[in-house]
């Protein structure tokens, strides 16, 4: 009976229709694919959460520059594009200056710490209370951020397609659920690299086709926003406004600046480059994501201030709470060619695929490695190991992800705010006050173990008070003054930063309070991450000329299927348009591929080949 109404479904939808559908599920098929390939790499906990330390630094690099945005960037921050122009670029460019800074000093620094979760390097440097404390914060925040996420995705495609919300939900969750559950961190960073050569490609696309919608261009695009008279909206610095939660002014600049490189450059932050093999690897994982999010912040919000220049009656009329949302949306649907609506529909599932799979990966570990051991420690248990610890690893995953796909849900019916201001509020009622001792406690030596704790309770009064500001609860009751003012975002993030940060320095005169014990750890953590990684001792074999050919393989085929869609009806300008992007993506994975075969030895007399780099040939 189900399957018969599915057929009589897929009989009423129209052909164009069809060819959108197909290409979506071929590139879930192709995750799923993915996934089975990579499963085989995993052997215990380091592989299935930090690639054994194998990974190169293309691929890891790739995978981080995707996990450091989500489809938020193309509905929220499209939202902010379509009502108050190139602002938006701030909080972009601020991602380029954070990874700048991971390039220049902190990214070879966290690869030498040597470890599989945030967590543990917390307990390095802190002590076991202040890393249980983080632990389970991140247990449950994460939640938050992850289904904020999936639900900008669904409102995204409930924009394009008409889809129900949380059918998206459910389904784009559940698929991502499968891949990261049976491939771990391996078909997190391969899916990740192979979702970055789709959406690079075709945002550049987009935002080509935008421009050509104007006489002159990329100028005509300029005139049209003068003559419309949105220059001064669309300037990206405004005057300052404390009556705005946000308003774009200089000291807003400064905040979102100084927001983002703390936290990109703090301990939490560390993860990213676990997986690399090197501290020379990990900064050109680091350098290659401060390339990619730059041209990001050059392409990716043409779209949505071309729909307020020439299809703004058309955003207003869409069904979201705030309709502004979807204008990346409107404007890809009225440029894009026959069959490659579909794929930047696969573009915007990249987006928060990634930041989702990572995040599951990532929260993971944080369990299995700090959360796990901390409650077999307290109900005096052996605690799993090898095999054991690697399927608990995979079980909490599932159980993660369910939870997230049930909390997005759940979010899909808030309706009071954008989700760009959501975001807003969470980064600085949360962000600000967790990234102080963090991102001080990597510079500054001489702080005993609780400095942390006491620097986040510091921070987290102004956080608290700036959260209920102009709000009328039993808070401003007991604090009237609050209740008659709403504090700016940048007023809250100083705030919490300044005062956090001089709780953190407070603490410094007690080091000498400090055990000898901490002492010693505390020396041990700094030597180890001033210490460069000796891969063939410490790891051994690499594995770089077989994620060449997996990866290059899958990104070689995927394109020859993309440029398949040049059998649709289009005029010439579409058909280019879709050799452009198969075109793109293929040629970056025949280059990986070849590389990777070119590579690999003639195999000797007796038939023992193996690679260059040490390791048995493998094949796709």
């Amino acid at each position: 009976m189900m399957l018969d109404n599915a057929m009589n479904w897929l009989q009423m939808q129209p052909p164009g229709r069809m060819i959108e559908y197909a290409v979506i599920a071929g590139y879930l098929v192709v995750l799923v694919v993915v996934a089975l390939v990579f499963r085989r790499f995993n052997e215990n906990v380091s592989d299935y959460f930090r690639n054994g330390c194998k990974g190169t630094w293309w691929l890891v690099g790739m995978s981080g520059f995707m996990a450091s945005f989500s489809a938020w960037t193309f509905t929220g921050a499209a939202g902010v594009a379509y009502s108050n122009g190139w602002s938006i670029i701030i909080i972009f460019s601020g991602n380029v200056l954070a990874m700048l800074f991971n390039a220049a000093f902190l990214a070879p620094w966290f690869r030498q710490l040597r470890a599989i979760s945030g967590p543990e390097v917390i307990k390095m440097r802190f002590g076991v209370p202040t890393q249980q404390f983080y632990a389970w914060l991140t247990f449950f925040t994460y939640f938050i951020g992850a289904s904020l996420q999936l639900y900008a995705l669904a409102a995204f495609c409930s924009a394009v397609f008409q889809y129900q919300v949380g059918a998206v939900i459910v389904f784009v969750g559940c698929v991502v659920l499968f891949y990261s559950l049976l491939g771990g961190s391996w078909a997190v960073m391969a899916t990740d690299f192979i979702q970055s050569l789709i959406l690079i490609p075709m945002t550049v696309l987009v935002a080509w086709l935008c421009l050509r919608q104007f006489d002159g261009g990329l100028f005509g695009f300029l005139d049209a926003i003068r003559a419309q008279g949105l220059s001064e909206q669309f300037s990206i610095v405004k005057p300052v406004d404390t009556s705005k939660f946000v308003d774009f002014s200089w000291i807003w600049i400064v905040g979102m600046w100084l927001n983002q490189c703390l936290g990109q450059n703090a301990i939490g932050a560390a993860p990213r480059y676990f997986a690399v093999k090197d501290g020379r690897e990990a900064r050109k994982a680091a350098l290659i994501g401060a390339v990619c999010m730059a041209f990001g912040c050059l392409v990716w919000f043409i779209p949505p201030m071309t729909a307020r220049l020439l299809y703004a009656d058309a955003v207003q009329a869409v069904s979201l709470s705030n309709p502004a949302d979807a204008s990346y949306a409107i404007a890809s649907v009225r440029v894009l060619p026959a069959g490659l609506t579909g794929l930047m529909v696969v573009a915007m599932f990249a987006a928060t695929m990634s930041a989702m799979d990572t995040g599951l990966n990532r929260n993971a570990a944080v369990f299995t490695n700090d959360i796990y051991p901390g409650l077999c420690r307290l109900y005096q248990l052996k605690p799993l190991e090898g095999k054991r610890l690697l399927f608990l690893g995979q079980l909490y995953t599932l159980l993660l992800g369910a939870i997230v796909i049930t909390v997005a849900y759940y979010l899909s019916t808030f309706k009071e705010l954008s989700i760009f201001e959501i975001m807003q509020m969470i980064g600085a009622v949360l962000g600000s006050v967790l990234v102080v001792p963090l991102f001080m406690g990597l510079f500054i030596k001489k702080a005993p173990w609780w400095s942390g704790l006491v620097a986040i309770g510091c921070g987290a009064v102004p956080s608290i008070l700036g959260y209920n500001s102009g709000k009328v609860n039993w808070v401003t009751e007991l604090l009237p003054f609050l209740a008659s003012y709403t504090w700016p975002w940048y007023m809250r993030v100083y705030l919490n930063l300044g005062i956090g940060a001089a709780g953190f320095l407070a603490c410094m005169p007690f080091w000498r309070t400090s055990s000898s014990a901490y002492r010693k750890q505390v020396d041990h953590f700094f030597t180890i991450m001033h210490t460069p990684v000796d891969f063939a001792r410490e790891v051994g074999e690499a594995t770089d000329l077989t994620q060449l050919r997996i990866v290059g393989g899958f990104c070689l085929a995927i394109g020859v299927c993309i440029c398949s869609l040049m059998l649709v009806g289009n005029p010439l300008w579409g058909r280019l348009s879709i050799l452009f992007i198969g075109g793109s993506v293929a040629a970056v994975g025949g280059a990986l591929f070849w590389v990777g075969l070119r590579s690999v030895p003639p195999a000797p007399p007796d038939g023992t080949a193996e690679e260059a780099d040490g390791e048995p040939p493998s094949s796709l």
